[in-house]
C-alpha cells in the first residue's frame, strides 16, 4: 500500500526570531506537531473534493520577503500587509479611543503570553489541519484591540498583498478582541502582484465579549499563480453578534474554513457567501456553526456560480449542542452552473441534540432558465446581456447586503470581469 503523503520537511524551517519570547516558543511547538502530518487526500472528508488541487511543493515553502512596494492603499483606516508583515509608511492606522491596532512583534512579554494562550483558540485545529502551518511559520501580526463601549467609526480595510515576484509562501496572522458592547467593521481584502508560484495560508480569529458587534467582509482576489489557505475562527459571549459577507474569485486553489461558536446565551450570526469560478478554477468554502449555549440565532446563505470546467464546493454544518435549547438555526446554499463541463458539489449538515430548536436547512443546483431567457431575448435584449441579468440576479441578493460601499463597487465590477469573459453575444 502506497504510504500516505506528509507535509515536507522543508516547510518545516525556522522563521524569523522578531517576535517576543511566548509567541516563539508558541510557533515552535506547532511546528513540532507538523512534523510528518499527513496531507489531505480523497479519503480525507472534508477534503474529498479539494486534495487533489492543493501543492504543497517545496518550490513554495520559502517565505516570501516583505520587500517590495505595495499596491495603493484603501481610503480611510487600512493596515496594509505584504507577506503577511505590516507595512506602516502605506498604511493609516485608526487613532480612535478605545481602539489599538498593534504588530505582534511590538508586544510586551506579558501581552504576548497573554495572546500566545489565546491564539487558535478558536479553531478546531483537527478539522482545519492547515491552519497549524500558519501558526508555525507567521512572521508578525496584526492585534486588533477593542476596549469597552469603543465605536471604530468607519470601516477597517486590511489588504493582504502576497508577493510573488518569486516563488514562497506568505503567513498574514490577524487577531481580533472585541471587549463588552464595543463594534467595528473589519475588511480584509487579499490581492497579489508578482507571477511566481506562491500560496497564501491565512489565520484570523474574532473573540467577541459580551454584547460585542463585529461586521467582518472578507475579499479573496489574488490571481492565478497564487494558492490561497483561508481560515477563521469567532467566539461569541452572551448577546454578541457576529456579521460576516465573504467575496471570492476561484484560483488554482481557494479554500476557506469559517467556524463560528455561539458560546453565551443570546449570540447571533448571520453569514453570508458568493463563489465565482471560471475556467479550471476551484474554491471551497467549508462553514461550522456551533450553537453551544441556548437561545442563540445562526443565518447562512451561501450561493456558487461555476463556469467552464471548474469546481465549486460548499460544506456547511450547524451543530446543536445538548444544552443549546431555543436555538434557531437556517442554511440555505443555492447553486448555479453555467456550463455543463463545470461541477458544484455541496454538503448541508445538520446534528441536533436539543429536543426545544427550530432548524432549517437546504440546497439546490441548476442552471439559467431557457424559459426566462426566450422571454427576455424575444423583448430585444441580446442573449448575452440576458445571461448577465439572470445570472446577476442569483447572487445580487447577496452582493447588495455587503455593508461597505468600496467593497461592493470593487465586487461588482470583478464580476462584470466574470461575465464579459464568461458570456460571448449570441
Amino acid at each position: 500500500m502506497k504510504p500516505a503523503p506528509t507535509l515536507s520537511s522543508a516547510f518545516l524551517q525556522p522563521p524569523g526570531q522578531t517576535l517576543p519570547a511566548a509567541l516563539l516558543a508558541l510557533r515552535q511547538q506547532r511546528g513540532t506537531a507538523l512534523a510528518d502530518l499527513p496531507l489531505p487526500t480523497r479519503k480525507t472528508e472534508n477534503w474529498k473534493y479539494s486534495s487533489k488541487y492543493l501543492k504543497l511543493t517545496d518550490e513554495i515553502a520559502a517565505t516570501l520577503p516583505v520587500s517590495g512596494t505595495p499596491a495603493a492603499a484603501a481610503p480611510g483606516y487600512c493596515a496594509v500587509l505584504r507577506n503577511g508583515v505590516l507595512v506602516s509608511d502605506a498604511s493609516n492606522l485608526p487613532a480612535v479611543a478605545g481602539i489599538r491596532v498593534r504588530r505582534f512583534s511590538e508586544l510586551s512579554d506579558d501581552e504576548a503570553a497573554t495572546l500566545a494562550q489565546r491564539l487558535d483558540g478558536t479553531l478546531d485545529r483537527q478539522a482545519v489541519q492547515l491552519a497549524g502551518l500558519n501558526s508555525a511559520r507567521f512572521e508578525d501580526g496584526l492585534l486588533i484591540t477593542l476596549e469597552p463601549e469603543a465605536v471604530l467609526d468607519q470601516p477597517l480595510f486590511i489588504i493582504h498583498e502576497t508577493g510573488a515576484e518569486s516563488s514562497g509562501s506568505a503567513f498574514p496572522r490577524i487577531y481580533v478582541d472585541a471587549a463588552r458592547h464595543s463594534k467595528a467593521t473589519i475588511v480584509e481584502e487579499y490581492t497579489s502582484s508578482g507571477t511566481a508560484v506562491a500560496m497564501t495560508n491565512t489565520v484570523t480569529e474574532f473573540t467577541l465579549g459580551d454584547g460585542a458587534s463585529i461586521t467582518s467582509v472578507r475579499l479573496a482576489m489574488e490571481e492565478q499563480n497564487v494558492q490561497h489557505l483561508g481560515a477563521t475562527g469567532v467566539r461569541l459571549l452572551d448577546n454578541a453578534r457576529f456579521e460576516s459577507h465573504c467575496v471570492g474569485f476561484g484560483g488554482p486553489l481557494r479554500r476557506h474554513d469559517l467556524q463560528v461558536r455561539l458560546e453565551g446565551p443570546g449570540a447571533e450570526c448571520k453569514l453570508n457567501g458568493v463563489v465565482v469560478t471560471q475556467g479550471k478554477q476551484h474554491y471551497d468554502n467549508h462553514t461550522t456553526i456551533e450553537h453551544i449555549a441556548p437561545h442563540c440565532n445562526s443565518e447562512e446563505t451561501y450561493r456558487n456560480i461555476a463556469a467552464g470546467e471548474s469546481h465549486a464546493v460548499f460544506n456547511g454544518r450547524i451543530h446543536i449542542h445538548q444544552d443549546a435549547q431555543k436555538s434557531n438555526a437556517d442554511m440555505n446554499n443555492k447553486n448555479l452552473l453555467l456550463n455543463n463541463g463545470a461541477e458544484i458539489d455541496t454538503k448541508p449538515e445538520l446534528e441536533i441534540y436539543a429536543d426545544d430548536v427550530k432548524c432549517a436547512h437546504g440546497a439546490t443546483i441548476g442552471q439559467l432558465d431557457e424559459t426566462s431567457l426566450f422571454y427576455l431575448v424575444s423583448r430585444g435584449i441580446g442573449r448575452r446581456d440576458a445571461n448577465v441579468l439572470l445570472t446577476m440576479a442569483f447572487i445580487n441578493e447577496l452582493v447588495d447586503q455587503i455593508p461597505v460601499e468600496a467593497v461592493k463597487e470593487t465586487a461588482q465590477a470583478r464580476l462584470s470581469d466574470f461575465f464579459d469573459q464568461t458570456f460571448q453575444e449570441a
